[in-house]
């Protein structure tokens, strides 16, 4: 048995979230800086060896229209880096603007910790790759 880790990977912020060995819920994890890049893969390598993660759920931030821009090269680009686990891209458009009104409603003020909506996002981005899976 094993964890699916799904990131949310930002500019400036990489968002973790982790199933449960069901691979049923979807549970925040943290965030971690992304500069430096060597850093963040390790931490990412670190966080998925104590979590025994086998699969990892990356974002992309398709344009509404679907396709690619910068920001979804840039997800890809990161990526690559990540090596020895099986890599899987998930359409994550408006998962922030959702992450935000979820945290809204939880009242959970975020203003001052960005890094709450990155992990709140991870959370959507594993949820949705999540139900799909299970064909809900």
């Amino acid at each position: 048995m094993y964890k699916i880790m799904a990131l949310d990977v930002g500019t400036k912020r990489i968002g973790i979230a982790l199933s449960d060995y069901l691979h049923m819920l979807a549970t925040g994890h943290s965030y971690i800086m992304r500069q430096p890049e060597i850093s963040s893969v390790k931490e990412i390598y670190k966080i998925a060896k104590e979590n025994n993660v086998k699969k990892i759920i990356i974002g992309l931030p398709l344009n509404m229209d679907g396709t690619e821009g910068d920001q979804a090269k840039d997800c890809r680009n990161f990526a690559c880096k990540i090596e020895g686990y099986e890599i899987i891209f998930e359409d994550e458009r408006l998962t922030s603007d959702m992450a935000e009104e979820n945290l809204r409603n939880k009242k959970i003020d975020f203003r001052k910790d960005k890094g709450l909506v990155d992990v709140e996002s991870a959370c959507l981005i594993l949820e949705q790759y999540l139900s799909r899976k299970k064909g809900i």
